[in-house]
């Protein structure tokens, strides 16, 4: 009988790897799963309620990881919680690969075979396994909710008997899956929305959500997309022609969001300090991207700053403000990964090593880092 183990986040995580409903399927695939005392409750989900789905709740987090042969959580877990499960065993989590290396390495050396969720393959199979995708859902939504409270002022059109208020105009640079959503959001609540990205396929999407698409349209634009789906990084020449067009609409907007990411980079700069100084007072910026740098150059990561009367937010794990949605997402896109790993019959671990979904998220396996981005690095 394979033995999973969940045990609490750092104290600034709110999430959980488990919910409920996983526990009760984990169950029924022949697991035991032994989690953590308090693990759920920043989700809202209490240790009555995961113990009557058949976990078993252990009172620290030794007794949880005591011999256990799967390790799940949401953020990279410590080595001595490697080093308390069974020799070899399985880590699933988002492991934030591209940041510190040297811990990478020390987690490849314990020999635990580890799968970052990060890393899972953007192909049909894998999109209800695909973690960055229903996080960034919720960071999307979020982002716009936590703008429209910034900004002090209503966000839709209103038509009363002393006069009409105007709609307020967002604007949303980045059209992933969290653009998608901020774009979508704003819509709802009512704002005028434009939106810009640099990959071409994402201006169709624009215009079914109701926005207005600004981008620079030159043949450099036209290839801006990788096959799996990711932006490009762009000449030169093209960030200046695209930041002259964006410099000359951003002067009207109400609310920024910035969502543009590149896996494994630095985030790009999309917005100068210059153009914060163009925005009309009491306009709002919310930088999703403030983990890797941030999109905008005054964004402070983890802070709210307030510059010429602009106000720029750059949260860290939006997501996590939303912890119950967050945390039953995130645990059924791990339990949809980990049961391709089961002979459902035997109700057995059977790993098939050369499943394109396997491959795409082992990062570290027999004592050494195996990813082909992040292999190389190693020697």
């Amino acid at each position: 009988m394979t033995t999973i183990a969940v045990t609490a986040e750092a104290p600034g995580e709110t999430r959980c790897a488990i919910s409920p409903e996983t526990v009760k399927k984990l169950v029924g695939l022949g697991c035991t799963v032994r989690i953590e005392a308090g693990t759920g409750l920043r989700s809202r989900f209490s240790d009555e309620v995961l113990k009557a789905q058949g976990a078993t709740i252990a009172a620290t987090a030794s007794e949880a990881l005591a011999g256990a042969d799967i390790l799940l959580k949401v953020r990279r877990p410590s080595l001595d919680e490697i080093n308390a499960l069974t020799k070899g065993a399985m880590v699933i989590a988002m492991l934030d690969p591209y940041s510190d290396r040297a811990g990478l390495d020390a987690m490849a050396a314990t020999g635990a075979s580890a799968f970052s969720m990060e890393f899972m393959p953007r192909i049909t199979r894998a999109q209800s396994m695909d973690v960055l995708s229903s996080q960034a859902n919720l960071a999307g939504y979020k982002a716009v909710v936590d703008a429209a409270s910034m900004f002090e002022q209503a966000v839709p059109m209103m038509m009363t008997a002393a006069g009409t208020v105007p709609a307020c105009k967002a604007f949303i640079m980045g059209v992933g899956v969290a653009g998608l959503q901020a774009i979508a959001t704003a819509r709802r609540l009512g704002a005028i929305v434009s939106a810009t990205d640099v990959r071409p396929a994402t201006k169709e999407q624009v215009a079914s959500l109701g926005a207005k698409f600004i981008a620079v349209e030159d043949d450099e634009f036209k290839q801006a997309q990788t096959a799996a789906g990711y932006a490009k990084p762009m000449s030169p020449e093209y960030q200046k022609k695209q930041a002259e067009l964006v410099a000359s609409h951003i002067k009207i907007q109400d609310i920024v969001i910035t969502t543009a990411l590149i896996p494994g980079r630095p985030a790009p700069r999309l917005i100068t300090k210059e153009m914060v100084a163009s925005m009309k007072p009491g306009a709002v910026i919310v930088d999703l991207a403030a983990e890797r740098g941030g999109n905008c150059e005054l964004t402070e990561t983890g802070k709210v700053v307030e510059i010429g009367g602009v106000r720029i937010s750059g949260p860290l794990n939006l997501a996590g403000t939303v912890p119950v949605n967050a945390s039953s997402l995130y645990a059924k896109n791990v339990f949809n990964f980990l049961e391709t790993m089961f002979d459902k019959k035997e109700k057995t671990l059977k790993i098939n090593w050369d499943d394109e979904v396997i491959k795409g998220t082992l990062v570290a396996k027999d004592g050494a880092v195996v990813h082909q981005s992040l292999a190389p690095k190693a020697a």
